[in-house]
């Protein structure tokens, strides 16, 4: 790994240059940026997949979709459409991509809509015959058009952006300077049982500047596994040998938590927003048994059958959940702008 690291160093520093360059662009104002009297949340990171962008955003609607209505603006990422979709009736993943989906299952009261052109797509909603009162926007920190009144910035814990470097050596797409231009850093995917003194470590690390606030997060699995039919245990799996598929960034935490609860599985990995060939969906549809993440389910709940998924949750450490939501509160509801 070291080897091919220092190989692919150079393109790393031509790639950082370019992201540098772009960033410089748009502080001194060359390239421009907009912002919306209507409240505008963004999710993101410095880094590619694998942070925990979809279970925070799912957190937001559920803190948020009582009070006001909402909406969710992602790029839909591989999906078939083009331009701005509004979620519909009929829309599905190949008109959403598979996290948009996700949100339109689950949060029928959300607006869901798509666009490559985050300006154009907030644009769009506002312009809805029911305008919304705030907006998330689902992995955007880069896209720098848009000016959002509150950025939330995750990194994993097990791979801080302090500790990594440019693509393709590494896994970042912007520089870790830019952080700076978060209003919350959210440390995600923690252990359970993180120490105060770990937790001040990883603090120094990021050095926050003094506006900046750090929160810390692990990762909730459900006890139950859900497919279109049917809600089960999901000890009820315990004894019988199943399949895991997974088609994120970073499987390993859900692998770990299945065995350390003792499940009998095979792992089958794919990339992160793969698209199964007919030859794989054929080979899953002779598993008996199937379990996946709830963004692959999105994916293959109409392509194969027994196939069921486990959902998460985010869930705040040290107590620090109300003051989260004290704070994303505030600014939505105009006090802290």
């Amino acid at each position: 790994m070291q080897k091919l690291r220092k190989i692919l160093w150079p393109f790393s520093l031509l790639y950082g240059g370019v992201v540098k360059i772009r960033n410089i662009f748009f502080d001194r104002g060359i390239f421009r940026s907009f912002s919306f009297d209507t409240p505008v949340i963004c999710v993101g990171n410095l880094s590619v997949g694998g942070t925990g962008k979809t279970p925070m955003v799912e957190y937001l609607l559920r803190l948020l979709q009582p009070g006001y209505k909402v909406a969710t603006l992602s790029r839909g990422y591989k999906r078939k459409s083009k331009g701005f979709v509004l979620a519909g009736p009929e829309s599905g993943v190949e008109s959403l991509g598979d996290e948009p989906c996700q949100y339109h299952a689950k949060f029928p009261g959300v607006m869901v809509a798509v666009d490559a052109d985050r300006v154009h797509g907030i644009h769009n909603l506002l312009q809805a015959e029911v305008a919304p009162d705030v907006i998330i926007l689902d992995d955007a920190f880069q896209h720098r058009k848009v000016q959002a009144g509150l950025n939330i910035v995750l990194t994993a814990y097990d791979k801080l952006y302090v500790h990594d470097m440019f693509l393709p050596a590494g896994d970042l797409r912007d520089d870790t300077l830019q952080a700076r231009r978060a209003h919350i850093i959210i440390v995600t995917k923690c252990p359970e049982d993180l120490g105060e003194e770990e937790k001040e470590q990883i603090v120094r690390s990021l050095a926050p500047g003094g506006e900046q606030q750090i929160f810390f997060t692990a990762i909730a699995y459900g006890n139950s596994i859900n497919s279109r039919e049917e809600t089960l245990p999901l000890n009820s799996w315990k004894e019988a040998h199943f399949t895991l598929v997974t088609g994120i960034a970073n499987p390993a935490p859900l692998v770990e938590f299945l065995r350390t609860r003792g499940m009998d599985f095979e792992h089958l990995n794919f990339p992160d927003h793969h698209n199964f060939s007919e030859d794989e969906l054929y080979k899953l549809r002779q598993k008996s048994r199937i379990l996946t993440t709830e963004k692959d389910f999105m994916r293959l709940q109409d392509k194969v059958d027994h196939i069921f998924f486990l959902g998460i949750r985010t869930a705040f450490l040290f107590g620090d959940g109300e003051k989260f939501n004290a704070v994303v509160s505030a600014y939505v509801s105009g006090g802290d702008k």
